[in-house]
């Protein structure tokens, strides 16, 4: 018999139509047993009730049950998704994004490939990227993820849409400022332990148009320097600390910051001469192209800054 499924879904109940497609997602998986959805509503002005009317006879299934909770931790998607994990007494716990979708087959490929390498506790998949008109596939190219994969790539496709693990064998930590980067450095943390089981088939559609999440550049920054003070690795490997020294020469070009674009685009070339996204950020600081024409170019092929 399959392990018992938990998941979390974090919603600030902004996005009803996308709620309710991603919990219908959830719910059309065949898994074999009954699945127990925890919907976490992480937004002060917006009650449990709202959100139970916005999703309707959606939470109606046979294959599993809905439960909308208020988020009890810290306030954002850290707290929201630790709320969601304490209040599931399942064996496994997976998340979804209330804008993405889960295609057919994702638990049950997952469960099986975690099945099968019992000493890992972390899964996750490779995924669709949707932007406007666009799919592209984004695959890993590896059956397992280690550390040194995320430390040298952020390696997107590992995405918290993906994540399923043992519960109880991590946490979301919540001092992620804006939320910005948690995902990575949970994936980074079970990394760590065991390489993650990877099932590298496009089984999550990831839908970029609906969020301005990763415009969100002061907080981009300080989440990249969280991110660098809590993984002193990541500056140790010469190309991922290019790649996250560029990200923060762009971000900081994004804010009109033209000195510590530049400087930051120095590190980059420093540490990797030819760094693409420190080129570019020069460019935005010029103004010779703005940071969302840039985004807008690189989300239409499935990639990001």
């Amino acid at each position: 018999m399959n392990p018992s499924m938990g998941v979390v879904i974090p919603t600030r109940g902004d996005r009803p139509d996308s709620l309710a497609a991603a919990v219908a997602g959830v719910l059309d998986q065949a898994y074999g047993r009954r699945l127990q959805v925890v919907v976490v509503v992480d937004a002060p002005d917006v009650s449990v009730e709202q959100v139970a009317g916005q999703l309707g006879s959606v939470i109606s299934s046979p294959r599993g049950s809905v439960r909308i909770l208020p988020n009890r931790q810290r306030p954002g998607l850290p707290g929201a998704r630790n709320s969601g994990i304490a209040a599931l007494e399942t064996e496994l716990v997976a998340f979804c994004d209330d804008d993405d979708l889960w295609l057919p087959g994702k638990l049950a490929s997952q469960a099986a490939a975690l099945a099968e390498e019992p000493e890992a506790d972390f899964a996750s998949c490779a995924i669709e990227v949707e932007y406007g008109a666009r799919r592209v596939a984004r695959l890993a190219g590896t059956a397992r993820v280690t550390r040194e994969h995320l430390t040298r790539s952020r390696m997107m496709m590992v995405h918290s849409s993906t994540f399923l693990f043992r519960r109880g064998s991590i946490w979301v930590d919540e001092s992620a400022p804006g939320g910005q980067n948690e995902d990575w450095d949970l994936a980074l943390r079970a990394a760590w332990r065991h390489p993650i089981v990877h099932v590298d088939r496009p089984l999550v559609r990831v839908r970029w148009g609906a969020s301005q999440y990763v415009t969100k550049w002061a907080d981009r920054i300080a989440g990249l320097d969280w991110m660098l003070a809590r993984h002193p690795e990541l500056a140790a490997d010469a190309r991922g600390a290019a790649r996250i020294y560029g990200q923060l020469a762009f971000s900081h070009a994004a804010l009109g910051h033209r000195r510590e674009a530049a400087r930051w685009a120095l590190r980059a070339f420093a540490a990797r001469r030819g760094e693409p996204r420190a080129a570019v950020a020069l460019a935005v600081a010029g103004r010779l192209i703005s940071a969302s024409a840039v985004l807008s170019l690189l989300n239409a092929r499935g990639h990001g800054i």
